[in-house]
């Protein structure tokens, strides 16, 4: 039998998050809501982007240990530690994505899910 995954209310989630990479000084905060999309692997994006490899890994890092203090809840899945472009981490409801300008950039994630509604917290 596959063990489900604990997944932590999607809206205080997304809060504890937003916080942390506010916290650590991190740009651009985006979060768009995915739930009306229809097509969504989540509920909600939060993109962040930071100023160089070892901001991007101290906001993820960040997040990771906030999330843990707070919630008592670890991404399912992370990755992107290795070259600190861009590192996800998935905490199945809610997927967070710390990247270096350049690959922001590249990938444009804001707008290959346009039909998401950005929020504010």
């Amino acid at each position: 039998m596959i063990k489900k995954p604990k997944v932590a209310d999607a809206q205080t989630l997304v809060k504890v998050i937003n916080d942390s990479l506010l916290e650590k000084k991190g740009e651009d905060i985006l979060i768009l809501d995915l739930k009306k999309t229809g097509t969504s692997v989540c509920d909600y994006f939060v993109i962040c982007t930071g100023k160089s490899e070892t901001h991007v890994n101290t906001l993820a890092q960040y997040v990771e240990h906030n999330v843990q203090e707070v919630l008592k809840d670890k991404p399912w899945q992370k990755e992107g530690y290795e070259n600190k472009e861009w590192i996800l981490l998935d905490y199945v409801n809610v997927i967070v994505h710390v990247f270096q300008a350049k690959s922001r950039n590249f990938y444009r994630l804001e707008q290959l899910w346009a039909d998401g509604e950005v929020i504010a917290i």
